[in-house]
């Protein structure tokens, strides 16, 4: 049955509605970036929009200015010490590295064992795969102790090798099951078609399959960077000089209460590589998303 021009309009208000409560957290915490201390702490009512914007909370935290000096030349009158505590350009450069490194690592290995899962047949596969599907039922709490020593032993710990390795163990699980599935939508005829070429098995890997599943390995690459982008409990554990951006915004709340002014401009600054990463492989996340709806 043909749908209404009502029934179309009031589908869009239901959409636009569910779409809002869940962007208005997101919009909530940018719009406190901007608020002075006086807005954010106002006891008497919520502030929405009738303060005066300030970009001292992004001066703070992503150009490494002077607090003091800021609010005496802005008229604010929050506390004025630790000039150098909430600066978190160090910050962004270690999470940067360790997120984009993590996601590289991760595909490549991810890529090379789903391609063999999906393709060749070997003695225990079926309990290989049960066995990394496991490892996505536990929780990083569960294994942190361990981690810490071998990591310590190792020299790993509170470097960004370390961190880069061990979002690499947590998301490689997650990442092999994903594309395993996207290169089971390539039809095995395809392989074999291009081995009675005179194709070698890598050469249908690299110049044949691959093209393929293109979408799938950007869908993978955006959630390994995104786990890895958010990811707080190791890093929390397994770093003391270098951190990555949750774990610097928990140094935000002080024995004096919470910086809400920089945990939201930090917080904000933090979701824009996000937004990017997907924005450049947009095309290839919605084809990969949907790749396994299509059947032959």
């Amino acid at each position: 049955m043909q749908e209404t021009f009502l029934q179309k309009r009031l589908r869009d208000l239901a959409a636009i509605g569910v779409v809002g409560i869940f962007m208005f957290p997101l919009f909530w915490w940018a719009l406190t970036s901007f608020k002075p201390m006086s807005a954010i702490f106002d006891k008497d009512r919520v502030v929405f929009f009738d303060f005066v914007p300030t970009f001292v909370n992004y001066a703070v935290t992503l150009f490494g200015k002077n607090r003091g000096e800021l609010a005496i030349d802005s008229g604010n009158t929050f506390a004025t010490s630790g000039a150098g505590a909430y600066d978190s350009r160090p910050t962004l450069i270690d999470s940067l590295i360790v997120a984009i490194g993590s996601t590289a690592v991760t595909v490549i290995l991810a890529t090379l064992a789903a391609y063999a899962l999906s393709r060749m047949q070997f003695r225990g596969r079926q309990g290989y795969l049960n066995w990394i599907l496991s490892q996505r039922f536990m929780p990083p709490i569960a294994i942190i102790v361990p981690v810490v020593f071998m990591f310590h032993y190792l020299g790993l710990r509170d470097t960004r090798t370390g961190l880069i390795i061990v979002d690499t163990l947590i998301n490689l699980p997650i990442a092999v099951l994903l594309l395993k599935s996207f290169f089971d939508d390539v039809p095995a005829d395809v392989d074999e078609a291009a081995m009675i070429d005179g194709a070698t098995r890598f050469q249908i890997f690299w110049r044949v399959v691959m093209p393929m599943v293109k979408g799938g390995i950007a869908a993978t690459a955006v959630l390994c960077f995104v786990f890895s982008w958010t990811e707080f409990l190791l890093s929390l554990f397994l770093t003391n000089s270098i951190r990555t951006l949750p774990v610097k915004i928990t140094t935000f709340v002080t024995s004096t209460g919470s910086e809400w002014g920089f945990i939201s401009a930090l917080g904000t600054s933090a979701i824009i590589p996000s937004f990017i990463f997907i924005l450049l492989v947009q095309k290839q996340l919605v084809r990969g998303l949907t790749l396994g709806s299509l059947k032959e």
